[in-house]
């Protein structure tokens, strides 16, 4: 029986996108690999940090996808919830009906 495939998705200030990919790398045994794109945090517990935030109404967020086991995503998660303590990274994990790689070889 293969394991569960889940997507966890993580919301995180800008500001901790350097730390935050540190992080991630150095969990190989965990992350294989993951996509991030910068979002736009919106909703009244959002904190607006910059005067810029302030005035455009949102906060400048990141957003990372990794794709991984289960199992997998409950460590990572713990490992995140003591390494970015008080950070306010916000998550949620989906499972992922089917995942792979479209390839030139793939017909």
């Amino acid at each position: 029986m293969s394991a569960e495939l889940v997507c966890l998705t993580l919301i995180a200030a800008r500001s901790l996108r350097d730390e935050l990919f540190d992080y991630l790398s150095e969990q190989r045994d965990l992350v294989s690999g993951f996509t991030a794109s910068d979002a736009a945090g919106h909703g009244p517990d959002v904190r607006l940090q910059t005067p810029a935030e302030r005035v455009k109404g949102h906060a400048d967020d990141l957003m990372v996808r990794i794709i991984l086991q289960a199992q997998a995503a409950a460590q990572l998660l713990e490992g995140l919830k003591t390494a970015f303590a008080g950070s306010r990274i916000v998550y949620w994990v989906l499972p992922v009906s089917e995942f792979g790689v479209i390839d030139v070889t793939s017909r």
